[in-house]
């Protein structure tokens, strides 16, 4: 099941990539209104648009492997894209996050472990 695993990373980076540029394309956009200049901004941003192709590229790689292994041991190795998060929200947007959710990533990670076994 090392496949699956390789494959599951690759998947949660880039579903993780994906919520990082969402979130730097929002900060870049003015307050949400149903006015033409708001959705021409949001359609000439470059984070929008990367956000859009990593989604993309992540939902074409997740009917491979739900296509290639059984939903019960690709679904629990989604939960990886919660780990990725919080490490790009470390790294990129240095945000602070307490202990107990430090814990919460370390149990995410061993029950991938199991679940891969």
């Amino acid at each position: 099941m090392w496949k699956l695993l390789g494959l599951s990373v690759v998947q949660s980076i880039m579903l993780s990539t994906g919520q990082l540029t969402l979130k730097l394309a929002l900060a870049k956009m003015p307050t949400f209104s149903w006015t033409a200049a708001f959705w021409l901004d949001l359609l000439t941003n470059w984070w929008f648009l990367l956000c859009g192709l990593l989604f993309a590229g992540a939902s074409i790689l997740w009917m491979y492997i739900l296509k290639h292994f059984p939903l019960s041991m690709a679904y629990p190795m989604a939960s990886m894209g919660y780990v990725f998060a919080l490490v790009f929200a470390v790294v990129f947007l240095h945000e602070t996050v307490a202990w107990n959710r430090w814990i919460g990533i370390a149990l995410i990670m061993i029950g991938c472990v199991f679940v891969a076994k």
